[in-house]
């Protein structure tokens, strides 16, 4: 999952979403330098990323964009799922989502001393580009491809990607609506189970 699913699913926690959304960020036993309800949020992300790894809708959604993008079919997808959560209106209406991006924004910014550095200086362009609201646009969605086409080390080109997304775009929406109240019931069995510890 992308940035709007590891947001939606910290429940509204901060700690839990700050942990959650820096955690690719946080390498091997860094995390142990967090405080512990961060470590929490932390934790919750490498859950929700390995569930959603393994979950068969994802094999199959990543099948049909790695012959564009080959072994990064799966950051792709990730980006793919976060469009149809950010259109998913059983999830979020488009004020909701307005809000809640501008809520996220927010509640980051207030905790800026908790972020790794590399996170903290994306944090001002995510806000001000509003990426968690604009994935819901497909030039939001191409614009994603192209960032994830930038940082990959034998990608060049993210049209070929954009093109299948476009083309195969119906069986993505559908391989999401029976992922994602899986990977939502998962994340939300874990997190009270975080919550009482």
């Amino acid at each position: 999952m992308n940035y709007l699913a590891h947001a939606y699913l910290s429940f509204n926690d901060p700690d839990i979403l700050v942990g959650n959304m820096i955690s690719d960020f946080v390498k091997g036993k860094k995390q142990y330098d967090y405080p512990e309800a961060i470590q929490k949020g932390i934790r919750l992300h490498r859950l929700i990323d390995s569930y959603t790894d393994q979950h068969p809708a994802t094999r199959e959604a990543k099948a049909i964009l790695k012959p564009a993008v080959g072994a990064y079919a799966g950051a792709f997808i990730d980006v793919v799922y976060d469009h149809f959560l950010a259109k998913d209106e059983s999830e979020l209406t488009e004020p909701e989502l307005q809000y809640f991006a501008e809520q996220v924004y927010t509640q980051l910014t207030d905790r800026h001393l908790l972020l790794p550095e590399k996170f903290a200086v994306m944090l001002p362009y995510m806000r001000t580009q509003n990426w968690l609201y604009h994935y819901r646009s497909e030039y939001g969605i191409e614009k994603s491809f192209g960032g994830l086409v930038r940082r990959a080390a034998y990608l060049d080109d993210a049209s070929e990607a954009f093109r299948v997304f476009r083309k195969e775009y119906a069986e993505l929406e559908k391989l999401y609506a029976a992922f994602f109240p899986d990977v939502k019931s998962l994340a939300s069995a874990h997190f009270s189970e975080l919550l009482s510890q």
